[in-house]
């Protein structure tokens, strides 16, 4: 008798906040001025899930998605097709043509041999230019006269390196990309990302590509009162030890017990995402009393102090402190990692 149709409940699960996700865009599309917010759901939607993400901010009014690759489009091609743009920054390979040249998404143009590939297909796409951060993008001194002739260009982007912190390079950035828009022809400016909004108007022009702060993450103060927290994982006790003093927990006896004290052994770890950067500084909760992560995480259980919560019992459940900018402060981990490395193992639920 097959067992297919069995559902096996996770032992570790992440919950979602739809209604903080559309809070966030709202905000960042507010906080955008006269320009549009559009929306970063590559990585597999900063590994919420794409799919769930592009569902709830379509329904809220974003018409512009991000994604890395070709793959990432195809995912969520069914839900955006004549809905909604999706740009796709790694551009288009000799053997993404196949699939880019009848795919409703557009390639972001970013070297010379791209553009080449692109020219005469006839199809909307768009161009980044590299203002300073040399990764991807066309150097404007590169383009010639003639070069962009009968190319369809709707958003010519260009990436912001440093707008987390204040310095030269945004101005730097922001007087290049100025400049090269007088030479390439487009429907529409694109140059800020989460923390270039709130460099200002100078940045907005009329899209902006929040990332990392749609899912709760903050890089400047000046969002820290528009962004809610989106991410809750909890994890299930799956033993409850009492520790004597002196006993050792865990690899490398990290964590040495100086008194008599209940320990839960969770079922959750850095395969699941939670890395070992919070190794004996993590944090867990159960209604609002901490209970600290005790020695080293490892790849599929973690420890936590229960002295502060001695009813808690085997298949309990017990949340994660995950507030982005807390985590990383606890883990030494960026926002970044902390959000989009949570594990395939983790089950996910919009909420």
């Amino acid at each position: 008798m097959s067992d297919a149709h069995i559902t096996i409940p996770a032992t570790a699960r992440v919950q979602l906040d739809s209604a903080a996700l559309v809070a966030n865009w709202q905000a960042l599309n507010r906080l955008s001025g006269t320009a549009k917010a559009g929306a970063a759901v590559k990585a597999n939607g900063y590994g919420l899930g794409a799919r769930g993400v592009v569902r709830h901010l379509l329904a809220a009014g974003c018409q512009d998605f991000f994604v890395a690759n070709w793959q990432e489009a195809q995912e969520i091609e069914d839900l955006t097709a004549g809905k909604a743009s999706v740009s796709v920054f790694n551009g288009v390979r000799s053997v993404d043509m196949p699939f880019a040249s009848q795919s409703p998404a557009k390639p972001v143009i970013n070297s010379l041999e791209q553009l080449e590939r692109w020219r005469g297909m006839g199809q909307v796409c768009d161009i980044m230019i590299n203002s300073g951060m040399n990764r991807l993008g066309i150097n404007p001194e590169d383009l010639q006269p003639g070069m962009l002739d009968g190319m369809a260009i709707d958003m010519l982007m260009s990436h912001l390196a440093s707008a987390d912190e204040d310095g030269p390079q945004n101005g730097a950035q922001l007087a290049v990309y100025r400049s090269a828009m007088e030479i390439v022809p487009h429907r529409r400016a694109s140059l800020a990302n989460s923390a270039g909004i709130a460099l200002g108007s100078d940045f907005h022009f009329d899209v902006t590509r929040p990332g990392l702060a749609l899912y709760g993450g903050i890089q400047r103060k000046e969002l820290g009162a528009h962004i809610r927290q989106v991410v809750f994982p909890q994890a299930e006790i799956l033993q409850i030890r009492q520790l004597e003093p002196g006993d050792r927990l865990g690899y490398n006896a990290q964590y040495v017990a100086d008194r008599k004290h209940a320990a839960a052994i969770l079922a959750m770890g850095y395969a699941d995402g939670y890395l070992r950067g919070f190794s004996n500084r993590g944090i867990f909760r159960h209604e609002k009393v901490e209970l600290p992560v005790l020695g080293r995480v490892s790849m599929d259980l973690i420890a936590i102090d229960l002295s502060r919560a001695p009813d808690l019992n085997e298949g309990d459940w017990v949340d994660c402190e995950y507030d982005l900018q807390a985590a990383s402060e606890q883990s030494g981990l960026s926002q970044y990692e902390l959000i989009t490395g949570l594990g395939r193992r983790v089950s996910r639920q919009w909420i």
